[in-house]
């Protein structure tokens, strides 16, 4: 699954078009390195995302299409 798609249905962020734009503006990283949007996202893979304040670090459980709201949680870990 596309890493922008991932960061969406696991309602890491709100939309697509916003995690499209922040894999551009490099704010995303895997396994250390800035990644493109279309990045291929594995179990075990560990995505940091730099928000205005913080840095949120988790590690990739489950890659699935479709979740449903209270199941999103389930598809990472924080670190």
């Amino acid at each position: 699954m596309r890493l922008d798609k991932y960061l969406k249905v696991s309602r890491l962020i709100k939309r697509r078009t916003v995690a499209n734009e922040a894999c551009d503006a490099g704010r995303v990283s895997v396994n250390g390195r800035s990644v493109k949007a279309s990045y291929d996202v594995k179990p075990g893979d560990v995505l940091e995302i730099q928000f205005a304040q913080r840095t949120l670090k988790v590690e990739v459980l489950a890659v699935a299409e479709a979740v449903r709201k209270d199941d999103a949680s389930a598809m990472y870990r924080e670190l």
